[in-house]
């Protein structure tokens, strides 16, 4: 399954599956799934209205990260290719 192969990727140790890092990395790879099913349904909007929400998830995550560790946020976001 894709997921546990972003979680182990993204993980900080050997247990890890819930940090922001892994969290931030579901949410992107969600958002990118999404993003290219509405690309073939465009009038999907109960996917549109998910897509939205995962987006603003993935936005506080971000925030949070950035305020607790400036290193890891900028890792992580060069990583996964968000904001470029």
């Amino acid at each position: 399954m894709e997921k546990e192969k972003v979680i182990k990727k993204y993980r900080l140790h050997d247990k890890d599956t819930g940090s922001t890092e892994v969290q931030m990395a579901i949410h992107t790879e969600r958002i990118k799934n999404l993003t290219e099913h509405l690309k073939t349904f465009p009038k999907d909007h109960h996917s549109r209205r998910g897509l939205l929400l995962l987006v603003s998830k993935r936005r506080k995550l971000m925030r949070y990260l950035k305020d607790v560790d400036i290193e890891r946020y900028r890792k992580i976001i060069k990583e996964l290719g968000i904001r470029g």
